[in-house]
Parts: structure tokens; C-alpha cells; sequence
């Protein structure tokens, strides 16, 4: 039984893997891989469970907080251009460039 639902979140994890691949776009690509990463921590949780090694779920609570961050992080960079940012509007390189 435990081993069929190992298989299963195994199964799982691969079709977000196909998704990030295979996406149009590249909001596709970012959602399939924040799943991705849902599903890592739920097989994290399993493993857990099953081995009844409960240190393991500081692990996942861990990588949890590190896929959200990355996410937010991602996004923010397609959607500003840059991480940098002076004050209240957005600067890239290309408009450092016109300056000098």
C-alpha cells in the first residue's frame, strides 16, 4: 500500500516536469514547477511518515519556504526585468546604458 502511493506521487511529479518543459509560456513553466515543488515536499512527507523520521518534515517545511521564495523572486523578475530597483520606478541595464 505505501509503496503504491510512493509510486503514485512519483508518477505525479513527473507530469509538472513534462509541463515545465514542454510549456508556451513561461507562466506555464513557473506554475508547473511551483507543483513541482508541491510535490517534492509531499513525497518529502511521505518518505517521512513511512520511515518515521520526523526530522525529515523540518526538511520539507524548509524547502517549502525556499520554492515560495523562488517563486516570488522569478516572477518578480519577469516581471520588472531587473531585481534592482532605485526608489519607486524599475531600472534596468538598458536604461543605465542611455545615461552614460
Amino acid at each position: 500500500m505505501y509503496a503504491a502511493a510512493t509510486l503514485a506521487i512519483l508518477v505525479v511529479i513527473l507530469l509538472p516536469l513534462v509541463r515545465a518543459l514542454l510549456g508556451p509560456t513561461v507562466y506555464d513553466r513557473i506554475a508547473a514547477m511551483n507543483m513541482l515543488g508541491t510535490k517534492t515536499i509531499l513525497l518529502i512527507a511521505v518518505y517521512a511518515f513511512l520511515t518515521d523520521r520526523h526530522d525529515l518534515l523540518d526538511i520539507a517545511l524548509v524547502y517549502a519556504l525556499i520554492n515560495f521564495i523562488g517563486v516570488v523572486a522569478v516572477l518578480k523578475l519577469i516581471e520588472q526585468g531587473n531585481f534592482y530597483t532605485e526608489g519607486k520606478t524599475v531600472v534596468n541595464n538598458e536604461q543605465k546604458m542611455k545615461e552614460k
